[in-house]
């Protein structure tokens, strides 16, 4: 992991960002009962306008994974309330996992939490991506089953919350 950079991306890597995002997506099979999510998946430019973006740089400058930063009330906001920060779309390339990207990207939302001064951290995650939910729970992540939601009758997504 000591050849990843975590830092927003710049311009000239949005497109790599959200080919990573909709790869890692198609990867685990979260893409097939939703069509056009790939795109809002993509649009890297829109998510920096209306949110925070971060990728995981490796040491020959390819970007290998990526996670987005919200804000309570904001376009990209699902579960979050005031005082508290979540992220959405944590992606890493299928060629680079088991190198603790997911991990640094997470921990990275933790480090912006406190910079702002929040000391909670949610996020909703599809009922069945279930290495994510094992990564969030060995981080300390807890379920957060109050806000468990559907956007749609066939999906529905699961909250986790943790204090940072």
């Amino acid at each position: 992991m000591g050849d990843v950079e975590i830092r927003p991306p710049r311009v000239e890597e949005y497109a790599a960002a959200g080919e990573v995002t909709v790869l890692a997506y198609e990867a685990d099979g979260h893409l097939a009962d939703d069509v056009g999510y790939d795109a809002k998946l993509r649009d890297v430019a829109r998510r920096v306008e209306e949110a925070e973006v971060l990728v995981a740089v490796d040491g020959a400058g390819e970007v290998v994974g990526t996670v987005t930063i919200v804000h309570p009330g904001s376009e990209y906001a699902e579960i979050s309330r005031p005082g508290e920060l979540e992220f959405r779309m944590l992606a890493v390339a299928p060629s680079a996992r088991g190198r603790g990207i997911g991990e640094a990207l997470i921990k990275a939302v933790f480090d912006r939490a406190r910079a702002l001064g929040l000391r909670k951290v949610v996020l909703s995650s599809l009922d069945r991506m279930h290495s994510a939910h094992r990564l969030y729970e060995r981080l300390g992540f807890t379920r957060l089953a109050e806000r468990d939601w559907r956007p749609f009758p066939h999906i529905t997504l699961v909250a986790y919350q943790i204090d940072v």
